[in-house]
């Protein structure tokens, strides 16, 4: 305890990234997760606030209000569900600790959307929408409060040391996916790649507001996607199953010149590192945490995009920004804070093409 109390005080003493508007301080130590269900402990908090990060993203599945009840319930049931769930979050006593000395951000993947793996055909979406803007205290003059869907960018520090955190919205939109042939079976376990022109994973208005945001001035862009990016080798949710959308934004890195972009996911329930190398303008590196407390070991693919091995046991993910070094480490640490998976990205790396 007198351990935690002390990480506590030293995150008090560390630059407000939030709020420092007069001489914005360089963010170093940034942290983020996903998958934290509400109704099983939650220890890792005490390393996260060891590791003292300025800032911390939620990746999604922050609650998992959908499974509450079981399957196949009516939406209004799972909105009920998804309410409680928040209630019971908001007393977890690590998320607390956090969220009120931590500066952080958040998006929604399915479980705090409201219904497992789905998309803009979900009825309850707009209410939804509520729940969450009123979980996170987003203040009512925010656009998120005026608009569909919760996508939302904020950038961090002084010129030469600017952090853009872009976090996507994969839910409100995005279309159906096809659903597997041969269910459970390695590589299909869920859904299939989707060549259907017509799909999209998030929506026309987003996909405008992302480009704008990939124009503004950076040195790194973590952009946040509650499903992973890269990723290969799986039949899960991914954005290989609408290929067009993710070359799509590999395209739109492209174009827009858009330099630092490092990939943040969650979702798998196992953490991993990966990096894709021929599609996108620059070598992509993507870091995926997964779970906080929601894990599963026997999760595995192919992987022919992965770094190293994937991890099947609680962790959180960190990026550590050496701007006099030029470099990004990313890191998987375990329930305990130790590093368990690292990469380590140079900045020099990470440049567009003039389009």
């Amino acid at each position: 305890m007198p351990l935690l109390i002390l990480a506590i005080l030293f995150s008090l003493l560390l630059p407000d990234p939030l709020h420092a508007q007069d001489v914005p301080s360089p963010l170093l130590r940034i942290a983020f997760g996903s998958c934290a269900d509400e109704e099983k402990p939650q220890p890792i908090w005490d390393a996260i606030l060891m590791y003292r990060p300025q800032l911390f993203l939620f990746a999604g599945d922050n609650v998992y209000g959908d499974v509450r009840q079981g399957r196949n319930v009516p939406d209004a049931e799972l909105l009920q569900s998804l309410q409680e769930s928040y209630a019971q979050a908001g007393r977890m006593p690590g998320m607390a600790r956090l969220r009120s000395t931590i500066p952080h951000l958040a998006t929604w993947d399915d479980h705090d959307y409201g219904k497992n793996d789905a998309g803009a055909e979900f009825a309850g979406r707009h209410e939804a929408q509520k729940l969450f803007l009123q979980f996170w205290n987003v203040p009512p003059a925010d656009v998120r409060h005026r608009r569909e869907g919760i996508y939302h960018s904020q950038t961090f520090g002084p010129d030469g040391q600017r952090v853009q955190v872009i976090l996507l919205d994969t839910r409100f939109f995005r279309s159906p996916l096809k659903p597997t042939d041969q269910r459970n079976a390695a590589g299909r376990e869920r859904y299939l790649p989707d060549d259907d022109q017509s799909k999209t994973m998030l929506g026309e208005a987003q996909w405008s507001w992302l480009e704008d945001r990939l124009r503004e001035p950076a040195d790194v862009r973590l952009i946040v996607s509650s499903i992973q990016v890269v990723a290969e080798g799986h039949g899960w949710e991914r954005w290989g199953n609408l290929p067009r959308e993710r070359q799509r934004l590999y395209d739109l890195i492209r174009s827009t010149a858009a330099g630092g972009v490092i990939l943040l996911s969650g979702d798998r329930h196992v953490g991993g590192l990966y990096r894709e190398t021929t599609a996108a303008p620059y070598p992509l590196v993507e870091i995926t945490s997964s779970g906080l407390n929601q894990v599963f070991p026997g999760n595995r693919e192919a992987g022919p995009n992965r770094l190293g091995a994937v991890y099947g046991a609680p962790n959180f993910g960190t990026i550590d920004v050496d701007w006099w070094e030029r470099t990004v480490t990313l890191s998987l640490r375990s329930d305990n804070g130790e590093p368990v998976r690292r990469q380590v990205v140079r900045l020099d790396e990470l440049r567009a093409s003039s389009p």
